[in-house]
């Protein structure tokens, strides 16, 4: 059987270099359409899921869609959810955002909107569109055949007074997943700034902001918190991309190298795991890092995120 709607296509797993990798076996490998970028852990349907955003773009830079990939971590199997939003007129329109970072929680799935704050999907409403419908909301106006497509569509809005390039959860320090989120700014200069807040319960509320700092360090792609630990990834252009660890007053780098082309963090506690991946075309990647090999202790799960199976 196929999960949990059928797919032809299936990103392997394998271990390398004592790491978890998922590497695209289709177009998704090469293709300067679609960009992966952020990334977050939760669950779908009753099976642990890897969540992973991409956007679309003209070759000229414009953003097209946005898309949200749900991985099976057991099985690798997935499936394509595209990110909706409804216009004036009441019509379905594509989220033309970055999707830079993902954090999710329960049927909610907050996605950065770099410059226009965090916005928030309903995975509960998860419905079908069929047609012109769905190439439109793909970004794409191809000619002929069937098209269908599974959207999640925006539910709010959420304003932030920061760039909103990427955001990540927080964890305490017993791994408790608390109801907050790093915030984070991607600049080429020192002066990125990241904030915590606390997200609103339900409908009604706003973003509360309780915590800011400015790390000093350039290109910050991802940020998440493990009771007083942070991590910081910083991407390099075509080189491995680096991971600063951490008190948030004395971030240093680690050993550990990021894939080429780093973007988003994931804390997956239950697995041992930390979570990143690459976006560049050929070298793309989504890569687990064992807590161990990073020299903090395990999680609540068993440490080796199932990296001895291939599928």
């Amino acid at each position: 059987m196929l999960w949990p709607f059928g797919s032809t296509w299936r990103p392997v797993r394998q271990r390398r270099r004592d790491t978890v990798d998922l590497r695209w076996l289709s177009a998704r490998t090469w293709t300067r359409r679609w960009y992966p970028q952020g990334i977050d852990v939760g669950e779908w349907r009753g099976r642990r899921t890897l969540a992973v955003s991409w956007f679309r773009q003209q070759l000229t830079g414009e953003h097209l869609a946005s898309r949200v990939t749900l991985v099976d971590l057991e099985r690798s199997r997935h499936i394509d959810v595209l990110l909706a939003v409804t216009d004036d007129e009441g019509e379905l329109q594509p989220a033309r955002i970055h999707a830079g970072g993902l954090a999710w929680f329960g049927d909610r799935m907050f996605a950065a909107a770099t410059g226009r704050g965090i916005w928030e999907f309903d995975l509960s409403d998860i419905r079908t569109v069929r047609g012109a419908l769905a190439q439109r909301l793909a970004g794409t106006h191809r000619r002929g055949g069937r098209s269908t497509a599974l959207i999640a569509v925006r539910t709010r809005v959420h304003p932030i007074a920061l760039r909103c390039s990427y955001l990540g959860r927080v964890f305490d320090e017993d791994g408790a997943s608390l109801s907050r989120v790093l915030i984070g700014e991607h600049r080429t200069d020192e002066s990125g700034r990241i904030g915590e807040f606390a997200i609103p319960d339900g409908t009604d509320g706003d973003f509360t902001e309780v915590d800011r700092f400015t790390p000093g360090i350039k290109r910050m792609q991802g940020a998440v918190r493990w009771g007083e630990h942070h991590f910081v990834s910083q991407s390099d252009r075509m080189h491995p991309g680096t991971l600063w660890s951490g008190r948030r007053e004395a971030l240093n780098p680690d050993p550990v190298p990021l894939p080429v082309g780093c973007e988003d963090l994931a804390l997956d506690l239950e697995a041992g795991l930390l979570w990143s991946l690459g976006e560049h075309p050929w070298r793309r990647v989504v890569r687990g890092i064992p807590f161990a090999r990073l020299g903090i202790p395990d999680g609540t799960g068993s440490g080796d995120g199932g990296s001895s199976r291939r599928t």
